[in-house]
């Protein structure tokens, strides 16, 4: 079985499966202690053969859903857990009204992503300021900053400044979820780690952050899917 080596300064050997993102092809990544024998590695690998093999194939699906995807008139995108369509509309703005998401006419299928991408963050910004200006008061917490970034992997993050900083896509989430987020960034103000403590904080304000874990969980995998660059 092809895969790529990497030696470090671990303890074990894992397998990490690429999902191809950026290519159209998965693959396997070996990370292996440093001076762990080859034929350890090689045992090792095919161990896991069986595991591997479908892995792969799952990442491929993945791989493939994402170079098939495309957005255009007619379609629909989601907005806090909701379908909305994506309309023409005369002249040279761009939005969403409550209702759809409008578009200047005659974009090809990349105008179309490029100028959701750049709905979504003007979205992301007015809404997720209101829920981290709402949870804040509540949990007596003081960010510095809120950002909106093109993170792919993070939902949110919290710099040693206070500074929040959150990925657009979390407004395609529903509003349950997208508050689960805002309270976890913000519950590092005070906790900058995933200690107990951290959790109590959290589960003091969202008791049920647990389910609202598994909602996010599901949107991530679905992005898996689609290709937003």
């Amino acid at each position: 079985m092809d895969y790529t080596l990497t030696r470090s300064r671990r303890r074990s050997v894992a397998i990490h499966i690429k999902d191809g993102a950026g290519t159209s092809c998965a693959s396997v990544e070996v990370r292996a202690p440093m001076k762990m024998p080859k034929r350890d590695i090689e045992k090792f690998v095919a161990s896991k053969e069986k595991w591997i093999t479908e892995r792969l194939a799952q990442a491929q699906l993945y791989a493939d859903q994402r170079e098939a995807f495309s957005l255009n008139y007619g379609d629909t995108v989601t907005f806090r857990g909701t379908e909305y369509p994506l309309t023409a509309k005369d002249g040279k703005r761009a939005g969403f009204d409550g209702e759809r998401f409008y578009l200047p006419p005659d974009l090809t299928p990349e105008q179309v992503k490029s100028t959701v991408v750049q709905i979504y963050r003007r979205l992301a910004k007015l809404h997720l300021v209101e829920r981290v200006e709402y949870y804040a008061e509540l949990m007596n917490v003081s960010p510095t900053a809120v950002k909106i970034n093109g993170a792919k992997t993070r939902w949110g993050s919290c710099s040693a400044k206070k500074s929040l900083n959150f990925s657009w896509r979390l407004v395609m989430a529903d509003d349950a979820v997208i508050d689960y987020v805002t309270v976890h960034e913000l519950a590092h103000i005070s906790e900058m780690n995933h200690s107990a403590r951290f959790w109590a904080v959290v589960a003091g304000v969202l008791p049920d952050y647990k389910e609202r874990q598994k909602r996010l969980k599901e949107l991530q995998k679905r992005l898996k899917t689609e290709n937003w660059e």
